[in-house]
């Protein structure tokens, strides 16, 4: 009788250790969810913001492409003006505002 009480025993406590192990696997798995809801959650925010920056990224490029074409064409116009006598003449003479005698000058109005 003796021996048939611990086999119950031992039956009963392998039971309930498998219980425990289960419990012990459950609430593992959940912690671990959790920790990667909050992990996927923090992201959010900081995708947004990536996308935000990457945007202001690509105007601040447009801005200086359209800044070097700017510079690019001064420094064109700087060079035809030191060491182009026929530009330099006619780029004075349209801010001047002169004309040679005989010379009909035709100005054009633009809207800004």
């Amino acid at each position: 009788m003796a021996g048939k009480r611990k086999t119950t025993q031992l039956k009963r406590l392998e039971a309930r250790t498998r219980v425990i192990q289960g419990a012990t696997r459950l609430v593992f798995v959940v912690f671990c969810a959790s920790i990667g809801f909050v992990v996927f959650a923090t992201a959010f925010p900081q995708r947004r913001a990536y996308i935000d920056l990457e945007a202001k990224k690509g105007l601040a490029e447009d801005r200086e492409r359209l800044v070097l074409e700017e510079r690019d064409t001064r420094r064109i116009e700087l060079r035809a003006l030191r060491e182009d006598p026929e530009f330099l003449e006619v780029h004075a003479r349209d801010r001047l505002g002169y004309c040679r005698d005989g010379e009909r000058v035709l100005r054009v109005r633009r809207d800004r």
